[in-house]
């Protein structure tokens, strides 16, 4: 009763400055990503409410660009207004027991083949678990099992990432809600980020 979301929520995603520009025009439309290591399974990705975390990532990617299918000449962020609308939101409580049944559900099908379970790993001297192959592959046999009427739009989920900001601190530097559309019928609208205006 409580999956659907009410009201609007920005979300920003980084990519290239002619992605961007392309998408705010209406000539193109953002690709949903199809990873087996996505973090929230197969979607159009966004930070929720953090333009600076969206313009770190595709920073990074353009570091990476000639390893990384997505090249990024240009950083950018393109903003989107977003109706999650039916969400399997993974910081509320009672949608993480529907998690850990998809990973059991996963866990018996994968038995019964004699197959094993994918793994998360971390990449290089990053202690965060950064290719996800076990929670995409736990997220996606949610939604192969779930009923066409009960069909989520999009996945949220709370990210602890990054090192500490200072000793002992309860934060992490890379910290974020990533939201995952599903539906794309959820995106209302594009925009280009604007500056902050002094007053």
């Amino acid at each position: 009763m409580y999956s659907d979301r009410s009201g609007l929520i920005l979300g920003f995603h980084g990519c290239d400055l002619k992605v961007r520009d392309k998408v705010v025009a209406g000539l193109s439309q953002l690709r949903k990503s199809t990873n087996s290591y996505d973090w929230l399974g197969d979607g159009i990705y966004f930070w929720e409410n953090s333009p600076t975390r969206a313009l770190d990532f595709a920073t990074a990617l353009k570091r990476k660009s000639k390893k990384h299918s997505q090249k990024i000449e240009t950083p950018a962020v393109l903003g989107a207004i977003i109706d999650l609308k039916h969400c399997l939101d993974l910081t509320e409580f009672k949608n993480l027991q529907i998690l850990k049944t998809g990973y059991d559900t996963l866990k018996e099908l994968l038995d019964t083949q004699g197959l094993e379970l994918p793994k998360n790993i971390e990449v290089g001297d990053s202690k965060d678990l950064l290719i996800r192959h076990l929670d995409c592959a736990v997220i996606k046999t949610i939604h192969e099992n779930n009923a066409a009427e009960n069909r989520y739009d999009s996945v949220r989920g709370m990210f602890i990432e990054g090192d500490l900001p200072y000793p002992n601190a309860g934060f992490r530097e890379k910290n974020h809600v990533q939201i995952c559309i599903r539906n794309p019928n959820c995106i209302k609208g594009y925009f280009i980020p604007r500056e902050l205006v002094k007053f």
